[in-house]
């Protein structure tokens, strides 16, 4: 059943990111950083919580789940660090997304070859 959760609740952020590509002049650059300021927004409010709980990886993978994560680790670095947390709760709480992000365009990167778009 977590699956299936998790499933229909991913499936249906994609499909809402596919609606706005499909059907208004947004790029898709300012779709996903949308997303990202969404889930910002939805944690630091406290909605996206329960939402995590109901569909686990559905909710933690997609962008807004990236945003989630921001906000909910600035929130515990100001509680335990104070105004220093707003600065550096963030970056401590993704670094992991951030670093496997960088690593995997670096293999990318080095495997392929770059081509022109002529």
């Amino acid at each position: 059943m977590d699956y299936l959760k998790a499933f229909l609740i991913g499936g249906a952020l994609c499909v809402i990111g596919q609606i706005l590509i499909d059907k208004t002049k947004l790029t898709p650059a300012r779709i996903l950083v949308s997303y990202v300021v969404i889930g910002v927004f939805l944690g630091a409010v406290g909605v996206y919580e329960p939402l995590v709980e109901f569909a686990g990886a559905g909710a933690t993978v997609p962008l807004t789940g990236f945003g989630y994560l921001l906000s909910k680790g600035v929130r515990e670095a100001v509680d335990q660090q104070g105004f220093m947390g707003v600065l550096i709760g963030g970056l401590k709480a993704c670094a992991g997304g951030i670093t496997a992000a960088i690593v995997s365009g670096l293999i990318v990167a080095l495997i392929f070859k770059d081509k022109d778009k002529s």
